[in-house]
């Protein structure tokens, strides 16, 4: 089987009945148990440690005002045994922390958490974000007030009343090939030679598969013969939800970059192998496919190929 990509994984229990047995959330509350994940300026709590970074968890009885309302915290469910909830911790100036902990971003210390940690503060990260966006109605522009241990935003408007609810934004994500290469692009404000593989938006009224070929085609100049499903990954920057695609081009496909890519072309194993392009971060699914896809056609895997460049752990 295919490892989890990064921030994907059954890492959490999310004990959604709880959300809706006041007394049960109650005892949640109480639980000298329960901890907190506090996130401040979509920054994550995390503590250094000598293999990388660890969630820096606080015991949620008994924190304080600085950390809001128990009643405003989002319940994420049970991790490791104790029941977890996060908290948007943004007041005047930057929070307290510690010891050797602080506030950094998910970004940056993905590649070096345990897997099931970086889950856990993806997660954070995205309810605090929908929760910051989502203060007032999208109908009537009223205030809304907390409900189903954070997981509902509620129109306090009473001829309103609409509920609103967690929302991502799925977005494709492709490897396309010609068998022997790979068609990767680069965007302008990328580090000098670091190129990745093809995404954009899913649109209304688009199946998957559509938006693979129109995205493709709209960046790259290139149809696409074929698609499959290659598999997903939630990325938390603020709210998407990555899909992950391998497709088939034509060998004679001429690539040419649009308006949102400084360049675009075709790279071979041999190529990858010699350091350029550089490419994206391992804790990706833009890594994974080009990982998948380059360890289909060489004797030596990716990640132990010497002269690959890459953007984070290598080991990931």
């Amino acid at each position: 089987m295919r490892l989890p990509n990064v921030f994907s994984g059954q890492y959490v229990d999310r004990a959604a009945w709880i959300r809706k047995d006041p007394a049960a959330l109650a005892a949640a509350h109480a639980d000298p148990e329960s901890v907190l994940l506090p996130v401040w300026e979509s920054r994550n709590l995390v503590r250094r440690t000598q293999q990388g970074w660890a969630v820096e968890f606080v015991e949620a009885r008994g924190c304080g005002a600085s950390h809001g309302r128990a009643e405003d915290w989002i319940l994420l469910g049970r991790f490791r045994g104790r029941l977890c909830f996060t908290c948007d911790a943004a007041h005047d100036g930057t929070p307290a922390a510690a010891g050797d902990a602080s506030f950094e971003d998910l970004r940056r210390t993905a590649g070096l958490l345990p897997d099931d940690e970086a889950g856990l503060l993806a997660y954070a990260r995205a309810m605090v974000s929908w929760r910051q966006r989502s203060r007032h109605c999208g109908a009537c522009g009223s205030p809304t007030s907390v409900a189903s241990a954070g997981h509902v935003a509620k129109c306090s408007n009473e001829a309103c009343g609409v509920e609103q609810f967690p929302r991502l934004d799925p977005a494709i994500i492709v490897l396309v090939t010609d068998g022997e290469r790979a068609l990767l692009g680069r965007q302008a404000g990328w580090p000098e030679g670091r190129y990745s593989t093809i995404a954009g938006f899913v649109e209304p009224g688009e199946s998957l598969e559509d938006a693979v070929a129109r995205e493709v085609l709209e960046e790259t100049g290139v149809s696409v013969q074929d698609s499959s499903y290659h598999s997903s990954q939630p990325w938390p920057f603020p709210a998407s939800l990555m899909i992950g695609f391998t497709a088939n081009a034509s060998p004679a496909a001429v690539a040419q970059p649009d308006e949102e890519l400084e360049d675009v072309r075709w790279f071979t194993r041999e190529d990858i192998a010699s350091g350029f392009p550089g490419l994206p971060f391992p804790q990706s699914v833009s890594f994974r496919l080009i990982e998948d896809w380059y360890d289909a056609g060489s004797s030596i895997p990716l990640r132990s190929t010497p002269g690959v460049k890459l953007w984070g752990r290598p080991d990931r």
